[in-house]
């Protein structure tokens, strides 16, 4: 929880009544390799932070899975959509690692917002940020060809590039598995 706290209070400090209700309140979880946090269906009832461990998200498009994003220690994990609107998730969240979790539920998270003011700046920017990476990602795919894409991970995300089954990897960047293999093998 530590790692947590830390976070947050790096981007707006915590007051000490937040800090004590988040210790009495954040649950801790471990979750196993290929485990799921979520299926596609259900409704995402928690939001996470990863202390331990790797996960993707990801969605089915005429049964091939789709990987989203991949997230790591030190992300908050979340299915947005479902979570913040409560609905029916259309993606579902997979551990490509063992790991350990931080979590709130649904009312515990909107009970912070109501109760204690400052932590509105800290879901912003961590909102921002997320949306951030989504339009990234966006726009990576739209504007660059299989090789640029791998590149920018590589430059960027280079723990991902090594950490991430070359299976998912492909999805994400929107290549086969063999065009993938075919791009790391001509940067050799």
């Amino acid at each position: 929880m530590k790692e947590l706290l830390s976070l947050l209070n790096s981007i707006s400090p915590l007051s000490i009544a937040l800090q004590q209700y988040l210790a009495a309140t954040l649950k801790s979880k471990t979750i196993q390799k290929k485990e799921h946090l979520l299926l596609a269906g259900n409704i995402s009832r928690h939001i996470y932070f990863i202390k331990k461990g790797l996960f993707r998200c990801y969605y089915s498009d005429t049964g091939q899975e789709v990987s989203s994003k991949f997230m790591k220690e030190g992300d908050i994990l979340v299915s947005a959509e479902s979570f913040f609107l409560q609905q029916y998730s259309n993606e579902s969240v997979q551990a490509l690692e063992d790991a350990l979790l931080w979590y709130l539920c649904y009312d515990e998270l909107q009970y912070i917002y109501k109760t204690f003011p400052e932590f509105n700046t800290i879901a912003a920017t961590l909102t921002t940020k997320s949306y951030l990476l989504s339009e990234n990602r966006a726009k990576l795919i739209r504007l660059k060809n299989g090789t640029e894409r791998y590149n920018y991970m590589l430059q960027h995300h280079p723990d991902l590039v090594l950490r991430v089954p070359a299976k998912y990897l492909a999805t994400y960047l929107c290549v086969t598995e063999e065009t993938l293999s075919r791009i790391r093998a001509k940067r050799l």
